[in-house]
């Protein structure tokens, strides 16, 4: 059995990561059977989260486990696809992955009030003198990642701006189909579900993302639809 190793829960999610919750729903649509394990970032092979054990062999990363999914069991979760889906589903990817993930990193690590409510709950287990100190270390090392990527160097409005850029190609992609590429699911709803969900149904407050995501009823549909039919325990 595949065993995936997460955050746990946080947040109202199933877990604070979107990536976690991108691999989960990968297995779920593979129909392999899986368990689910808290890990530790000290001991991933990446050192991060997620990653799988299968048949001991350790595969780090949401992406790479789903090219083991189909190098080692043939479920590719591509059916039907067209190279052009697949290159538009690959656009949709990095577009998730490495541009919204961002902005969501951004409004939960930046904002004094979300992170109290959301990153900042994580460090509560720490001595109090030594709380502070940590927190003000972990938050300038993410605001040197987030300058490096270059969507902390925009200002408030900018970064809106590009955000609303995102979902709106979201929205648009999905259209009226019930999934992002047609009337079946295929490996790209893991992702876009994963980071609409975590935008939508995180309890942080009403953040830009959610805001966003909210002004789209096919999307809001959208995770509501998915989060009923693969996550049926996840309530809101």
């Amino acid at each position: 059995m595949i065993t995936l190793y997460t955050f746990g829960p946080a947040f109202g999610l199933p877990d604070p990561s979107p990536f976690v919750i991108k691999a989960e729903l990968l297995l779920k649509l593979s129909g392999l059977p899986y368990r689910k394990q808290r890990g530790s970032m000290r001991s991933a092979p990446k050192g991060k989260l997620p990653y799988i054990e299968d048949d001991g062999t350790q595969v780090p990363d949401s992406t790479l486990i789903r090219l083991h999914l189909a190098g080692k069991h043939g479920i590719t979760l591509d059916a039907g696809l067209s190279d052009a889906d697949k290159a538009v589903a690959w656009s949709m990817e990095c577009l998730c992955s490495d541009h919204l993930y961002w902005c969501i990193v951004h409004e939960r690590w930046m904002d004094d009030a979300v992170f109290a409510r959301g990153p900042g709950v994580f460090f509560q287990r720490l001595p109090f003198l030594l709380r502070g100190m940590v927190i003000r270390m972990i938050r300038r090392k993410v605001r040197g990642n987030l300058h490096g990527q270059g969507l902390g160097r925009f200002s408030t409005d900018e970064r809106q701006r590009l955000l609303q850029l995102d979902i709106a190609s979201l929205s648009a992609l999905l259209a009226d189909k019930p999934y992002m590429l047609g009337a079946a699911p295929s490996w790209l709803d893991a992702t876009v579900f994963a980071f609409l969900a975590s935008a939508l149904l995180a309890t942080l407050g009403d953040t830009p993302s959610r805001q966003v995501v909210s002004q789209y009823s096919n999307l809001v549909d959208y995770v509501t639809r998915l989060r009923r039919q693969y996550f049926p325990e996840w309530q809101v």
